[in-house]
């Protein structure tokens, strides 16, 4: 039972993660200083698809998972949903390149604006 909590705990985990990667730029926008915590987890994220590398959480959660005597992804609504925008079928080498690409160009064109507001303070 605990394993079954914990997975999903890690699942959730990965999720808000992946969001935050890929979103949380817009967050840097409203709040400058989060771009210390959100650059180096877009690099991450970023680095994990570019060079097609298996994020630790999923061998955890797949431990979890494993412990519990469970194997596919049926279930509840956190493995049913979540699991699908997290692991995807079909996803390719290419496809995490682009996606990789991506999060760089719009976490790059977020990050051209903050430092363009910023600029523009310091000038007025």
């Amino acid at each position: 039972m605990i394993d079954s909590i914990l997975a999903d705990a890690v699942l959730l985990l990965h999720f808000a993660f992946v969001v935050f990667v890929a979103a949380g730029g817009l967050l840097v926008l409203r709040w400058p200083r989060l771009a210390w915590l959100h650059l180096p987890a877009a690099v991450w994220g970023a680095l994990v698809e570019l060079a097609g590398w298996i994020c630790p959480l999923t061998p955890l959660e797949n431990y979890l998972r494993e412990r519990t005597g469970r194997t596919g992804y049926s279930g509840d609504f956190v493995e049913h949903y979540l699991m699908l925008l997290i692991y995807p079928s079909g996803l390719t080498a290419n496809t995490q390149l682009l996606l990789g690409v991506g999060v760089l160009a719009v976490n790059l064109a977020i990050y051209a604006a903050v430092l363009l507001r910023a600029r523009r303070r310091r000038a007025s």
